[in-house]
């Protein structure tokens, strides 16, 4: 696979650039020459017309064989045919073998066998198996036997020829074939006929007119396939000639040849004895049958004694090893170029070109892809198998047709617009021959070097690897058609590419040393490059130059049709390698197309009007000619000729001069021999004329040496007539005060200067300068004396526009002059005082303007004194900025040493000023800082942003180690302090949540919901707070649950009001209770109670730090609820026993006198009209007792079903005062069945009931109770209990009974006795064991206990509820710790106990302890 070269430059001059060519290739020379060859793009309006008169133009193109032309292949080809030739010669047809499906490479083979010493040395160390390794052969197929075998039958009989074994006439021991050994050229029917190339005869044969332009055919072709014939007459005079395409065969054999025994027999039969063949290696005449004519010199020899033997007679001519000998021995004649046999015109070429490229690739030509072109080019060139024949019209004479550039007077008329290209120094017509050029002075019209040759290709057609002649620079523009490629590689890689192919192809060069000059040979540029040739690449398009630099090899080929033209030239920086190209020609015995010494010399006889840059390069080349021509005419001399004579070698043809051993055409001088008038010899070659003494030889010279020294010295002076004017300049320039010149002479040296055409360097510029300066400084003292100062007007800097001032140039190059011409004034010392304080000025200026950091004060200092120079200082306007600089970054410094105060804003505002002050050092310093630190500030600003206002938020790790980040950068981010803030909101959250439960303790629903809504106000995401959330929606649902429990439809109390003691019983209610309400105030300031009321409870509970102290404040409001309402009752008993006048009385909630019917509460004992508390929650029940509205707050569910809430709310871990509160009244509860169970067992509530039994019956009729009226406007319509006679221990019992907010078989029983006391005598009145039985006994027929029988305090305690009763179902935690529980209070069902494990919440959470 092809591996195209890296590109070499291409240039695109500007217009300015384009109009000198020669400066622009000198312009270019050091970065083109590296590559060897270069492409220069003109500019595009540069479009020259085509001038060649196409219609005349008319030419017979070269015939090309593709892989011909490539080194390696050709030698392939070559052995090849010289394997076939030998065969030939023995009646035989070399067949190519097939080895693993493909033709077997002979030539590989050979080699392969021969540096591995020889076939002897294979076999005998049996390396064939190797052989083939290295020929690419698969191993393990015994490739090397059939290696082995082909070798010994094809190539070995040809090796023993050429060493020259077969003449020997003995049969060598070692010989690897016995006479019993097939001796001849065997074939496989497998084998493909190998047709020869005959490559040195094809030379002379010119080809039919009828034949194709490009063939592509198979060279090896399979037996029998279609030959074309020839008469018997055209073979016998040609009986070797192989043409390509398979047009040979070989002479018809007869019936009985010659070589036949019968035909021998014959005729021997018809000779004497003395003519009978004899064998030439046994001398015997035996075995007819076996003995062979040679059809060449018709000597004898049996078959057997041949070596290597014949087994068979040959078919066909036969020739013996002598013949043999001598017909392959026939030198090899050069390889060349046949040319085609039709001629051609610009438009036939063109179509055919076409048509052969179209077909080629089944495609139109313009869709072909030049590197699809390029790559099968080099396949084909390096391929055996398949042949690919073109032609190309190359060096044609563009004076027989015409340039295709327009030339003067030629027959193209050239429009107006376009006669700029008639003088263009692009045009190839003038490129070799304006003034900069050295071939200029070359008076000889040289077709392909001053004379353009013009290029017609098509595709394939190539151009092989060359230098140009003289190793001069060539220059190809192509005119229109397709891309031309080109490849090249750079001067000083010239040895070593050839060097490259000499190794690759030896056998070419033996037989033409000077093949590369040929242009007949190419090589792939990869096979180069992988031997480290540098190669370079390009395609040149239409309308592009490439340029070709002095010893530059370069080849390439055609895309396709295409039209281009070159030319040569020679620059002076050449000549130094065209002296070296001479002495390398003549090593190579290789003429020279022209006379480089006469070029000199015609240069060195114009030296008054040479260019003094080339009459350096002339001087320098001609004192080595000069030095090695004077060595030379001294050593003949020494040799002793004596004759010499002045010959006009420039007035003879160059073939007339060339020296007759190296070719050399002579020009300073020649050595010639009377005995042969028609040869001569260089110098160099002195020995080599003849062998006749050195007297008779005579030197021959064009110029005597002492002519030849006044040329050199002649250019000598030119070159060094500039050097004259330098040293005169140089003088004047360095002249001190006391020899100062003139002002006109400064002007002489400068027009001297213009006239000479002396070069443009700094030297001149200088003195140019110098002159302008003293004619400035003459003007302005002129001005001076005359006080008319008038220069330009200075605006700005605090001075009037109307104030002239001098500039610092123009009074410095005054005062300069002063001291370095002759120019003196009498306001020197003016002058030189201004130029003084105007220098001091400078230093300081440069001082500061040096100093990186200078001080703002330091520049304003400096400001001030330029107001006292009448000077115009450019160094104002630096200092101004500099002072904006200094300003400026004392500001930054500033705003950088506070960076709590840096915000963005200010960073902005500081990089804006900043743009727009001059570039420094400091300045772009402070503002890459100023920018890196806004870009970062920016970044991290919108990253916080980001990191606040992502959703789902970032943790806090993640925002700490952004801080972390932020925390170097020296600016005020508020984004990023609102982060920092937020960071620090969410650890301090995140450390209050770790302290909710920071041994076990449980938090408070407050503090909880107080974390949650603050959690919901931090950007952060917060673990707990998910957790926390879920506690709070549980301690809703709780609180939901509790309600749906507890509150009664529409009630105007919450559940902490149903829960809590009431702290405001009996206070306030009513407005005839305020000075009751004002009483129980005064007690409660006294006790020092605050909770006056359920706010300040629920503070209280809220502000608790555990269970054990809400519960004590709860304790505290019991206590006060149960002193205000027992003050209640006893206010409202007294209010209605003790009233004479009903009128006065205000009861109810209506605040009116009672009336009628009435309804009495049992809590409060305040009575009530049925018409306002009507409703059903309102309307009194049998048997049950009845609460007025103010008493009545809740359902009061039964405790089964609030004993679950207090588990749920267990499980939950959340206080909160709902909680605290529903656990108070479960204790409350349990304590007051725990009293009414101890009063039942010690009898306390029988005495009780009979004391009270006593009061009543001992009280007045009025305090009868249920419907005996109060007095005749009111009474009691229901049971209730009556108001006096209870114990103060039964009442209290009793409120207490009511005030629990659960509804209790125990109140209900209670509240029937009491309620019974009424309708019993007291006479008949049971003791009160008897009638606490006989209760019991009602409620319980069965013999139960009306009331819950509590356990014992032995008994086990309930972990959740510590208080026990005795018919409440246990389970037994399963875990660790083994305790006893409430079912209900750990809700499991009785099922659940039994089948399942429990685990309580202490063994499920290792944290949880019991409070």
């Amino acid at each position: 696979m092809f591996i195209a070269p890296p590109e070499c430059p291409v240039f695109e001059p500007t217009w300015e650039e384009f109009a000198d060519p020669f400066a622009y290739i000198n312009k270019i020379r050091p970065i083109a020459e590296k590559t060897g060859i270069c492409k220069v793009r003109p500019p595009k309006e540069w479009q020259p017309p085509f001038a060649c008169d196409v219609d005349r133009l008319h030419f017979t193109p070269r015939i090309q064989r593709l892989n011909e032309l490539e080194a390696q292949t050709r030698v392939k080809l070559n052995f090849l045919d010289q394997i076939a030739k030998f065969w030939e010669l023995q009646g035989c047809t070399l067949k190519i073998p097939h080895v693993e499906r493909k033709n077997l490479d002979l030539y590989q083979l050979n080699k392969l066998v021969n540096d591995d010493g020889g076939f002897d040395v294979v076999c005998r160390e049996r390396r064939w198996s190797k052989i083939a390794l290295k020929m690419g052969f698969a191993p393990g197929k015994a490739i090397g036997s059939h290696l082995r075998s082909h070798y010994e039958r094809i190539l070995y009989p040809y090796n023993l020829f050429q060493t020259g074994a077969n003449l020997l006439f003995y049969m060598p021991t070692h010989s690897p074939m016995s006479p019993l050994q097939k001796p001849t050229l065997t074939n496989d029917t497998k084998d493909t006929d190998y047709i020869p190339h005959d490559l040195p005869q094809r030379q002379s044969v010119q080809p039919l007119e009828t034949c194709s332009i490009a063939r592509r055919a198979k060279r090896m072709r399979a037996e029998g396939g279609c030959m074309k014939t020839e008469t018997a007459e055209d073979c016998e005079n040609r009986p070797n000639l192989r043409r390509r395409m398979g047009s040979y065969v070989a002479k018809p054999e007869p019936q009985l040849g010659k070589h036949s025994p019968l035909a021998k027999s014959s005729s021997l039969s018809c000779l004497s004895q003395v003519d009978q063949y004899m064998c030439l290696v046994c001398g015997s005449g035996s075995e007819e049958d076996r003995l062979l004519l040679c059809d060449g010199c018709d000597d004898s020899y049996h078959t057997f004694c041949l070596i290597p033997p014949l087994h068979d007679v040959p078919k066909g001519d036969w020739r013996c090893p002598k013949c043999l000998a001598q017909e392959c021995g026939k030198p090899q004649v050069a390889f060349g170029f046949e040319q085609a046999g039709r001629d051609y015109s610009l438009r036939t070429f063109g179509d055919m070109a076409d048509s052969f490229k179209s077909d080629y690739f089944n495609m139109p030509v313009h869709m072909v892809p030049t590197e699809l072109v390029e790559k099968e080019f080099w396949r084909l060139v390096s391929t055996i198998e398949e042949d690919v024949t073109v032609e190309y019209g190359a060096d044609i004479a563009s004076k027989e047709f015409g340039s295709g550039f327009p030339i003067r007077g030629g027959r193209f008329h050239v429009s107006p617009e376009d006669e700029d290209y008639l003088s263009s120094g692009w045009n190839l017509n003038n490129m070799p021959v304006i003034d900069s050029s050295v071939l200029t002075h070359v008076t000889a019209d040289i077709c392909g070097m001053k004379l353009p040759w013009l290029y017609v290709g098509m595709c394939f057609s190539s151009f092989c690897w060359h230098i140009e002649d003289h190793w001069s620079y060539s220059i190809n523009y192509l005119h229109w058609g397709e891309p031309k490629t080109w490849y090249g590689a750079p001067g000083y890689a010239a040895e070593k590419l050839e060097g490259v192919m000499k190794k690759l192809a030896p056998e070419l060069f033996e037989s033409q040393p000077d093949l590369l000059h040929q242009l007949v040979t190419i090589m792939n540029p990869n096979t180069l490059m992988n031997h480290g040739v540098p190669i370079y690449r390009t395609n040149q398009c239409a309308g592009e130059f490439v340029i070709t630099f002095p010893r530059a090899y370069h080849s390439g080929f055609n895309q396709g049709f295409n039209f281009a033209e070159a030319v040569n030239f020679c620059t002076m920086d050449w000549m130094p390698m065209g002296r070296m190209c001479v002495d390398h020609y003549r090593q190579l015995d290789r003429y020279c197309v022209f006379s480089h010494d006469e070029m000199v010399c015609k240069m060195a006889s114009k030296a008054d009007t040479m260019d003094v840059a080339l009459a350096s390069a002339v001087q320098k080349d001609m004192a080595v000619m000069l030095q090695e021509e004077d060595q030379l005419r001294d050593k003949v001399s020494k040799m002793g000729v004596q004759q010499s004579q002045q010959v006009e070698y420039d007035l003879l043809p160059d073939e007339e001069r060339q020296c007759s051993r190296c070719r050399t055409t002579c020009y300073l001088s020649a050595l010639t021999c009377p005995c042969n008038p028609g040869q001569l010899v260089c110098l160099h070659h002195a020995q080599d004329l003849c062998s006749c003494p050195p007297n008779n030889l005579t030197l021959n010279f064009r110029f005597t040496m002492a002519e030849l020294y006044p040329m050199m010295e002649a250019v000598t002076l030119r070159a060094e007539s500039y050097t004259g004017w330098v040293s005169h300049v140089t003088n004047i320039l360095e002249a001190k005060q006391d020899k100062k010149s003139s002002l006109e002479v400064l002007r002489s040296l400068v027009e001297d200067a213009e006239v000479k055409q002396f070069p443009q360097n700094d030297l001149l510029r200088q003195l140019c300068a110098v002159t302008l300066d003293a004619e400035k400084c003459a003007v302005v003292a002129q001005q001076l004396l005359n006080g008319k100062r008038q220069t330009r007007y200075r605006s700005g800097g605090g001075k009037s526009q109307s104030q002239n001032l001098l500039t610092v140039e123009e009074l410095r190059s005054f005062v300069r002059q002063l001291h370095k011409l002759p120019c003196s004034i009498r306001q020197a010392p003016l002058l030189k005082d201004l130029l003084t304080r105007v220098d001091d000025f400078q230093q300081r200026s440069e001082r500061l303007l040096c100093d990186e950091a200078p001080s703002p004060a330091e520049l304003q200092s400096l400001l001030d004194v330029s107001l006292s120079l009448d000077v115009e200082l450019p160094q104002l306007s630096l200092l101004r900025e500099r002072l904006e600089q200094a300003r400026w970054l004392e500001v930054v410094q500033g705003a950088s040493s506070q960076p709590h105060s840096l915000c963005l804003d200010t960073m902005r505002r500081l990089i804006d000023q900043g743009v727009g002050l001059a570039s420094h050092a400091l300045v772009e310093r402070a503002m890459a800082r100023l920018q890196e630190l806004l870009t970062m500030s920016e970044h991290w600003e919108e990253r916080a942003l980001t990191c606040i206002l992502s959703r789902p938020c970032h943790c806090v790790e993640t925002l700490e180690a952004a801080l972390q980040e932020v925390a170097s950068i020296p600016a005020y981010l508020p984004n990023c302090l609102l982060l920092k803030d937020t960071v620090d909101q969410a650890k301090d959250w995140l450390q209050e949540a770790d302290t909710l439960q920071v041994g076990g303790r449980i938090p408070v629903l407050d503090t909880l919901t107080d974390l949650v809504s603050r959690a919901k106000t931090i950007p952060v995401w917060l673990d707990p707070l998910a957790r926390l959330e879920a506690l709070v929606s549980d301690v809703q649902a709780w609180k939901e649950s509790a309600a749906k429990t507890f509150l009664m439809k529409n009630s105007p109390y919450s559940l902490l009001e149903v829960l809590c003691p009431q702290c405001e019983a009996g206070t306030g209610s009513q407005k005839s209770k305020s000075k009751r309400a004002k009483d129980v105030a005064q007690c409660n300031k006294r006790n020092g109670t605050w909770l006056d009321c359920l706010s300040d409870v629920e503070k209280a509970l809220s502000e608790s730090k555990d269970s054990a102290s809400a519960m004590a404040t709860l304790a505290e409001v019991r206590q006060k609820e149960m002193e205000n309402l027992l003050a209640l009752r006893a206010s409202n008993e007294s209010k209605l026993l003790q009233a004479g006048d009903c009128g006065a009385l205000r009861v109810c909630v209506c605040h009116n006198a009672p009336l009628g019917a009435m309804l009495q509460c049992e809590l409060c004992s305040d009575t009530f009209h049925r018409s306002c508390v009507s409703g059903s929650n309102q309307d009194p029940r049998p048997n049950q007792a009845w609460l007025c509205p103010h008493c009545r707050r809740s359902e009061k569910p039964p405790l089964d079903r609030v004993l679950p809430l207090l588990a749920s709310l267990q499980r939950i871990r959340v206080r909160l005062p709902e909680g605290d509160a529903l656990r108070f009244l479960i204790e409350r509860t349990v304590r007051w069945q725990h009293r009414m169970q101890q009063a039942s067992a010690e009898g306390v509530l029988g005495v009780a009931l009979m004391t009270s039994h006593q009061r009543w019956g001992s009280s007045s009729p009025t305090s009868a109770p249920s419907q005996e009226p109060y007095s005749a406007s009111f009474y009691t319509d229901h049971q209730c209990i009556p108001l006096q006679g209870l114990s103060p221990e039964l009442e209290e019992l009793m409120v207490e009974g009511f005030l629990l907010q659960v509804t209790l078989p125990e109140t209900q029983q209670l509240y029937m006795s009491l309620s019974r006391l009424d309708s019993h005598n007291l006479t008949d009145s049971p003791s009160p064991k008897h009638s606490t039985e006989q209760d019991q006994h009602q409620h319980n027929p069965q013999g139960g206990t009306g009331m819950m029988h509590f356990a014992s305090y032995d008994a086990a305690l309930c972990i959740i509820f510590p208080l026990c009763f005795s018919q409440v179902n246990w389970v037994q935690c399963d875990g660790s710790c083994q305790q006893w529980f409430h079912q209900i209070c750990v809700g499991v069902s009785a099922e659940q106990a039994e089948k399942e494990d429990y685990i309580c919440i202490s063994c499920t959470q290792p944290d949880h302890t019991r409070e």
